[in-house]
């Protein structure tokens, strides 16, 4: 009995320390805080490198080199160009966020070679759908493993060059 008591009063102290600790630590956790992106340059064909989306869809999916960016906030972001069967071209820049699966679109490219704001740029979680197959694709195979990006943007080019997407476990 004595021996539990002894026991149980330099237990106490010990457990409010760790919590305390415990609750410290956890307080010096910063929210995630998005970084404010520029917007690239225009895409030039020579800096295009085309991905494979999946057979569900006719159209080419590119992305452009000299866009990508893989930010301290842990958004790959990169300017995508969609060259449709029937002869349109689509341009955006856009940020993908791997720890959460999500998608943003910054700017949509006009045929004169300019950019606008996109139009309430908000992140969207990235669904398995025919529609939007290419953001599925680049998530898994190229830009994520996991919850973070691949890595380097050298790391991501080359991954994107050679068509072969990184192991992971997601």
């Amino acid at each position: 009995m004595i021996v539990a008591a002894a026991l149980a009063a330099s237990v106490t102290p010990a457990l409010a320390q760790w919590r305390e600790w415990d609750a410290d630590f956890d307080a010096d956790r910063k929210p995630w805080k998005e970084l404010e992106s520029r917007i690239p340059s225009y895409p030039k064909t020579e800096d295009l490198v085309a991905f494979d989306a999946g057979a569900a869809s006719a159209h080419r999916f590119y992305v452009d080199t000299r866009s990508l960016s893989v930010g301290e906030d842990g958004v790959v972001r990169y300017t995508l160009v969609i060259k449709a069967a029937g002869g349109a071209t689509n341009v955006t820049f856009e940020g993908i966020r791997c720890e959460l699966r999500e998608q943003k679109y910054y700017a949509v490219g006009r045929a004169d070679g300019s950019w606008v704001r996109a139009r309430k740029p908000q992140w969207r979680r990235i669904e398995s759908q025919d529609l939007n197959r290419h953001h599925g694709a680049l998530y898994r195979e190229f830009l994520c493993s996991g919850k973070s990006p691949v890595g380097s943007v050298r790391e991501v080019l080359q991954l994107l060059r050679s068509g072969t997407p990184p192991t992971t476990s997601d």
